[in-house]
């Protein structure tokens, strides 16, 4: 006998529906696309289709491990969590509670234990050392989005379904989904977008399968995005093609910072022709609607913080900002934010190196400063959630060697990997099918508002949940016992009756409370954040509840996108800052650049659609295939360089040798490794036979973005030469 479900796909940005089947074992025998998913529309892939093979891997961690000296063994709960007490009470008693640090990794942006419970644990440890993969990722674009809009989520998404004109820089959704763009068959949207007469223009050192599907394909140097697109503002500006719907601040800075960047002399940096330049600005200004779009490959660069500012620049100077078919602002069931301050960055700074605090977090660029750095203040204790920085973050290997010196480390993760190695105690959450599911983060970034809940599938049989991890941790750090839970919902509810126009305002807390459904405290704030929020029953703006969600297990559109810049806007002007101090001063670090001779040979990063960083790397069907680990340079490059079947990189922190994939997809100068291999000896079965290299054996954690601090892993400077110089060396 098998039963059916319905469940939202927790492994991309994507968040397609999907429809499992299950049998009696509770076993998923297959994996569709959820046809009645009203976002999603029944699209998967491949994934999503391998779910139900992550969700029972067999190398998994079913039960907590300990460490003791070389050797693991497997421990109960309650043992587990003794030990962490004990470590945590012995490295804070002797150092102090900033010698406790905190990563995060990529999947919790897709776990609701990871949005819900992360805060409170942090605040619990009272450290300010939080590390995540935020800085080895979209940091640039909160910095630029926080200074320009006074938040750092108010980020513009571009209305795929109805815009006429798409420039998109630096991503490649038809491998990643989508990123900051939750957009579920995102190629369907673009081709849809060709199909009703529209352009797409790609601009990408390599390629794509996305820039394949482009109208125009437009190559440009890594790492110079920035120049490029300050030329298409000056365009603008001398043309006279500015056309602003909204109130701004900084426009004349703004016009002379971009004086300086002329066409024909950022064709120089960019390799993109001068006339390309103007004609894609002109095309920009003459499309009824249009949006520009631009993702990891720029943000991951030594300007990142300056691209992403300049693409919403452009953005607002076309008159394409907050308007259909421009980019727009999501409207998730679940905002509930009171007004912020004026945004800040840097508010303090790394020990070590003396970098930037952004979003609360400090670069993961300096974690092996702040660990082996000795001194007042020094990292001795560290917290991963989710998380594998050795393979994802800059010179990981450094970061590697500086692991094996901590105190103490506990892992949650479901994996014994190249991270959690170090760790003296790793708490495994349950199987995917057992936890809950909703999108609190992606929905924020959604091309059309969308709420959808998915139930767990299956029971914990006695496995505490992710959540009930997190919180016990939480209560161990803070010293105190009780229901995290009930203290959460408890201060929401306080706040909520004392907001003016909250819908609750001036209520009993108490009888709120008990209006609450839910099986568990998830569940239940779940609930409450929904009733509050702009679609809930107790905010006047509909009836969404937990209880709605339940009963419509395929999800509920929420409508298209809508104007909403006046109540997104935080800035304490209350208007778009155009031109933010902080940014203008980093285009005096971008002039300089105007003058640098580019490296000869430079090394980008590469997504695969069968992958996700480290964590899809050990399940069979995922592996293989195009999803290797290969280096993708120009023929022109290999026999410029006298290359055969494999070559060696070297870089200022490292060399390796890797297979080599001649493709005229890459410019000359211009190589590409995939991110998030390097699994040799690892305990990880499908992993440990498709080991491939770390590419961030080669980056280098000295390189950052000045205004975010954010790694840079595309643009890295190498050098290329045969094997056969290993042994003449």
């Amino acid at each position: 006998m098998t039963s059916t479900v319905h469940r939202t796909c927790p492994l991309c940005e994507a968040v397609c529906g999907l429809t499992l089947t299950l049998d009696d074992g509770g076993h998923v025998t297959s994996v569709r696309g959820d046809r009645e998913d009203p976002f999603s529309r029944g699209f998967i892939c491949p994934k999503g289709a391998s779910l139900g093979r992550l969700d029972e891997d067999p190398d998994r961690l079913r039960k907590p491990l300990i460490r003791e000296g070389g050797r693991w063994r497997e421990a109960g709960w309650d043992e587990a969590f003794a030990a962490v007490e004990r470590g945590l009470a012995e490295v804070t008693a002797a150092h102090g509670r900033q010698s406790a640090a905190v990563y995060l990794g990529n999947p919790n942006a897709h776990t609701m234990a990871g949005a819900l419970y992360n805060a409170p644990l942090i605040k619990a440890l009272g450290t300010r050392n939080v590390f995540s993969a935020s800085t080895a990722d979209q940091m640039p674009k909160h910095v630029a989005s926080g200074l320009m809009f006074g938040h750092p989520l108010a980020i513009p998404v571009p209305d795929l379904d109805r815009t006429d004109y798409l420039l998109m820089l630096g991503a490649n959704p038809l491998e990643s989904n989508g990123s900051l763009c939750t957009a579920p068959d995102f190629p369907g949207r673009l081709k849809a977008l060709r199909r009703r007469g529209g352009r797409f223009v790609v601009v990408d050192p390599r390629r794509t399968r996305t820039a394949e599907l482009a109208d125009e394909h437009v190559f440009v140097r890594p790492g110079t995005d920035a120049y490029l697109l300050f030329g298409l503002v000056h365009t603008l500006f001398a043309e006279d093609l500015v056309a602003l719907a909204h109130q701004v601040n900084g426009l004349d800075e703004v016009r002379e910072a971009a004086k300086h960047f002329p066409p024909d002399v950022v064709a120089r940096r960019t390799g993109v022709p001068a006339e390309v330049i103007v004609r894609l600005a002109r095309e920009l200004a003459a499309a009824p609607r249009a949006a520009v779009y631009a993702r990891i490959g720029t943000c991951t660069a030594e300007f990142g913080t300056l691209a992403q500012w300049l693409v919403d620049v452009l953005n607002t100077l076309t008159g394409n900002l907050d308007r259909p078919g421009g980019v727009m602002f999501a409207k998730p069931a679940t905002e509930f934010a009171g007004r912020r301050g004026p945004y800040r960055v840097g508010r303090w700074k790394s020990r070590v190196r003396g970098l930037p605090e952004a979003n609360g977090e400090l670069p993961v660029a300096t974690l092996a400063d702040e660990i082996e750095t000795p001194g007042e203040g020094q990292v001795r204790f560290l917290v991963t959630v989710a998380g594998n920085p050795v393979l994802s973050a800059p010179h990981g290997h450094r970061l590697d060697r500086a692991l094996a010196g901590l105190d103490f480390m506990v892992s949650v993760d479901p994996y014994l990997n190249e991270t959690t190695k170090h760790a003296h105690v790793i708490l495994p959450p349950p199987r995917v099918l057992q936890s809950g599911h909703y999108d609190f983060a992606l929905l924020g970034f959604a091309v059309r508002n969308y709420a959808r809940y998915s139930p767990p599938s299956l029971p914990l049989d006695g496995q505490p949940s992710e959540a009930q991890i997190l919180a016990r941790l939480t209560m161990i750090a803070s010293g105190l016992d009780g229901d995290l839970d009930e203290f959460v919902i408890g201060q929401m509810l306080a706040k909520a009756v004392e907001t003016p126009g909250s819908g609750v305002e001036g209520r009993d807390v108490a009888e709120l409370r008990a209006l609450l459904e839910g099986r568990t405290g998830v569940e239940q704030r779940l609930d409450l954040m929904l009733k509050l929020g702009p679609y809930g029953e107790w905010a006047g703006g509909g009836d969404l509840s937990l209880r709605k969600l339940l009963d419509n297990p395929h999800g509920l559109d929420l409508g298209p996108l809508r104007p909403r810049l006046p109540e997104v806007l935080k800035t304490a002007s209350g208007v778009v800052e155009l031109a933010p101090p902080l940014l203008l001063e980093d285009v005096d670090r971008l002039r300089a650049g105007l003058e640098t001779e580019p490296p000869e040979m430079v090394l980008i990063g590469r997504r695969h659609l069968r992958s996700n960083n480290s964590w899809l790397h050990n399940v069979g069907p995922l592996v293989g295939g195009s999803n290797t680990c290969t280096l993708q340079i120009n023929p022109v490059d290999v026999a410029r360089l006298g290359l055969g079947g494999e070559a060696v990189v070297r870089s200022a922190t490292g060399e390796l040798t890797v297979p080599l994939e001649p493709t005229d997809t890459i410019m000359p100068g211009v190589v590409s490794l995939p991110h998030g291999w390097g699994h040799q000896g690892s305990s990880q079965a499908v992993a440990a036979k498709h080991a491939g290299v770390s590419a961030n054996a080669l980056t280098d954690e000295s390189a950052v973005d000045v205004p975010s601090g954010n790694a840079v892993f595309n643009g890295v400077p190498v050098n290329i030469s045969p094997t056969s110089m290993i042994s003449a060396h």
